[in-house]
């Protein structure tokens, strides 16, 4: 479904991503371990095109130079100069990390706005979808979102990302603040999303939550790759459980 081909990022003479190459399988979840500044966020950002479209920003006011190289294909088509929107139309989405939702509009608005590039039927469809999937939502739907707890913004925003009809849904470390339990309910869902055939492809620092649910893993440190492999190959693994497990 996608292959990376020595994908380079340079912000200035930083180097954030360094000759990564990777792949990924339709009906995957895949996992992206590694600690913080390892190049995670800049990996999802640039598939996603964020990147190509903060470089673009940069380049207009003469700000940071943003250097990237290399190849990204999508379902055989290189995506690598097509802007964000482009690729939304395509079906990549990026839930980014810290819960992003508009604060100020309700649970059921920042639902609405996920899907500000589909029909009103396939909104309506998701959204059913959403609260299916996050029961508690349904109570919560006239709220205001920047009352939630840092649990429901995160059911929130990967309901937003849901609207959007991902293919392959990109999400930027979703259980990073969150409880034991609703980290459980997101791993839960994120199961329950590729049963309806959506990809997935998840970052974490902390990877015992959800390494049992992932195809494979690539594991990253100073935007290299280092280390790949299944699940259960990396669950036993004793460096990988000593970094990443917390043990």
């Amino acid at each position: 479904m996608l292959k990376v081909n020595n994908l380079m990022v340079f912000y200035e003479n930083a180097l954030a991503v360094n000759d990564l190459s990777f792949e990924i399988k339709q009906g995957e979840i895949i996992g992206l371990f590694g600690s913080n500044s390892a190049g995670k966020t800049t990996i999802l950002n640039t598939i996603s095109g964020l990147t190509h479209h903060l470089k673009v920003r940069e380049q207009r006011k003469g700000g940071t130079r943003i250097t990237i190289s290399g190849s990204i294909n999508y379902l055989d088509t290189d995506i690598m100069s097509l802007k964000p929107r482009d690729r939304v139309e395509l079906g990549i989405i990026l839930c980014r990390e810290r819960h992003p939702v508009f604060r100020d509009n309700t649970v059921e608005e920042n639902l609405r706005l996920g899907g500000y590039l589909r029909k009103d039927k396939e909104i309506k469809e998701s959204m059913q979808f959403v609260y299916e999937l996050f029961p508690p939502l349904i109570k919560l739907r006239k709220n205001k979102a920047g009352m939630l707890s840092g649990g429901e913004k995160e059911m929130v925003a990967i309901g937003m990302s849901l609207v959007a009809k991902p293919k392959l849904l990109l999400m930027d470390e979703p259980l990073l603040g969150l409880s034991p339990h609703m980290q459980a309910e997101v791993v839960r869902a994120t199961q329950e999303i590729r049963k309806h055939g959506v990809t997935v492809m998840m970052s974490e620092q902390y990877a015992r939550p959800i390494m049992p649910i992932i195809d494979r893993g690539y594991i990253i440190e100073n935007g290299t790759l280092v280390m790949t492999g299944t699940g259960p190959e990396l669950m036993d693994n004793p460096e990988v459980k000593s970094a990443y497990f917390g043990t």
